[in-house]
């Protein structure tokens, strides 16, 4: 029962933390300080990846309409630019497959530290900051979706790679991406979210096939505790999304980028000085 509560809690930060651009790793790294699962490390590992299928289906529920090329109220122009849009997501994620796959491991053993994660919070928090002010009397190029060329889209694809580096947040990388290229944050907040459809099912997908492949099976109380961490996450995921789209219609990233700074500092103080 415990590890039930525990489960619901790590739900949601993944929840909240999936596309705020502050970082799940880095969140998810804080708490296995203080909700520690009860389970081996390998199923706590597996299970810190595939809780986050909950918030990847909050974004196929929200914009289900939208994502869905067969929606019998869309009209044919509106058909194929979901095709479209379908087509720069699959193209974007292509550079994470590529550079990704071959590396995940050798990420996953080397660079998941509290230095490393707090090093990319304050750094990307600093990078929100500069590159928020920077853009502050630009206007955007491209305000919707459709207006987005592929070529563009692989730019962003490129940023996701950086999101490899624990405490980077994939939608943080992805996001100053899209905006550098000159993207809305609506837009850049957008696209990340469909980026991570197929990036997270992916990265899920791997972590369950690796678990069973090192001799791991699921007991009973294991299926519920990693059920329940995924549909916390989806139900937190669900209202994060909301409360994002409506956040950026009026501010800017600067509030984010703060926030990373001071987590990365009190990662510093927690685990360089009183740990």
């Amino acid at each position: 029962m415990l590890d039930i509560l525990k489960a619901a809690i790590l739900g949601i930060i993944e929840g909240i933390t999936e596309f705020l651009p502050i970082s799940s790793t880095g969140h998810l790294y804080l708490a296995d300080e203080f909700v520690k699962l009860n389970e081996s490390t390998a199923f706590i590992n597996m299970f810190m990846v595939v809780i986050q299928l909950g918030a990847i289906m909050a974004v196929v529920v929200l914009y289900f309409t939208k994502l869905n090329p067969w929606a019998p109220s869309k009209s044919v122009l509106e058909r194929r630019q979901t095709w479209t849009l379908w087509a720069k997501v699959i193209i974007a994620v292509l550079p994470s497959v590529i550079v990704g796959l071959p590396l995940n491991d050798w990420m996953e053993d080397h660079l998941t530290s509290w230095q490393v994660i707090a090093a990319t919070l304050i750094i990307y928090g600093l990078l929100f900051i500069v590159i928020e002010n920077y853009n502050r009397t630009k206007r955007p190029r491209f305000t919707d979706l459709n207006q987005l060329p592929i070529k563009l889209a692989v730019f962003i694809g490129i940023f996701q790679i950086l999101s490899m580096v624990p405490g980077t947040s994939r939608s943080g990388a992805t996001i100053l991406g899209a905006i550098l290229i000159g993207t809305s944050r609506f837009v850049a907040t957008e696209f990340s979210f469909f980026l991570a459809i197929p990036t997270m099912f992916g990265a899920s997908l791997l972590k369950v096939l690796k678990y069973f492949l090192h001799g791991n099976t699921f007991t009973g109380s294991q299926i519920i505790v990693l059920l329940t961490g995924v549909i916390v996450s989806f139900a937190v995921a669900y209202l994060a999304i909301k409360f994002l789209l409506h956040y950026i219609r009026n501010n800017d990233f600067k509030l984010f980028g703060w926030y990373r700074i001071v987590l990365g500092a009190v990662v510093i103080t927690y685990f360089g000085l009183l740990h």
